[in-house]
């Protein structure tokens, strides 16, 4: 007890220190570039205090359970041996993550609604549900899609470069080719996915797989996993957009 109590204090004096320059940063620009008061600065400070102590237990919370659940999972499975079983999680765990993840949440429901008002699909309610859930579970398959080649990677041992150029040089053809309104949105996509729900479980699989496989480096083919969850969503979306456009 007193030593989680301890790892929460260093955590907080952490979380401090890493939101302290972006304090500073609006503090100057609100009172000496724009020369305004901060408004509802009662309300900022009980926020960022707030923010703090989230962040803190969020951090602790990883290292007491999700980073363990992760590394464990990966190890029964590479003990057990059956690949069959451990494709089917990482795709259910890529797919689980980011169905869940709070900032594609966001991000499509705001894509559903600028979609509405530019007559791109009808607006009303159902509309644009169905088109926020059509994004969300189209990102959710893609990165489904990227841990499972990811874990398929570290089992074979080839190299990341070859999937990432190959990746992005789809990518860029697929621009070309794409609607215009989607574009923007698939870009961001492939960098909503990789938030505070999905890396910390995708990245702890792919350490602990690297780990309990011979052979294999943990620094080399353990980390890659999240690069790949940001570059097929790109793909994925730009065809949802073709197809829905």
């Amino acid at each position: 007890m007193n030593r989680l109590l301890v790892n929460i204090a260093r955590t907080l004096l952490d979380s401090v220190r890493d939101l302290l320059p972006i304090i500073v940063v609006i503090a100057f620009f609100q009172l000496v570039i724009l020369k305004q008061p901060i408004p509802n600065l009662e309300d900022i400070l009980i926020g960022t205090l707030l923010v703090v102590v989230g962040l803190a237990l969020f951090i602790n919370g990883l290292q007491m359970a999700l980073f363990p659940i992760g590394e464990n999972i990966a190890y029964a499975f590479a003990r057990k041996g059956s690949t069959v079983w451990l494709l089917i999680f990482a795709f259910a765990l890529g797919f689980g993550t980011t169905i869940a993840e709070p900032a594609l949440i966001a991000v499509a429901a705001e894509a559903a609604k600028v979609a509405a008002n530019a007559g791109l699909i009808a607006d009303l309610v159902d509309a644009r549900d169905s088109y926020a859930d059509g994004l969300r579970i189209t990102v959710a398959f893609s990165v489904g899609l990227a841990i499972l080649i990811g874990v398929i990677r570290i089992i074979k041992g080839w190299p990341l470069q070859y999937l990432i150029i190959g990746g992005y040089v789809c990518v860029v053809i697929m621009t070309a080719f794409a609607p215009k309104e989607i574009i923007g949105i698939a870009y961001d996509s492939g960098g909503v996915t990789t938030s505070t729900v999905t890396v910390p479980l995708v990245t702890a699989l792919g350490v602990g797989l690297a780990s309990s496989i011979r052979g294999r480096n943990p620094m080399i083919d353990g980390f890659g996993l999240i690069a790949l969850a940001s570059l097929t969503p790109m793909i994925f979306v730009m065809a949802y957009g073709m197809v829905i456009h």
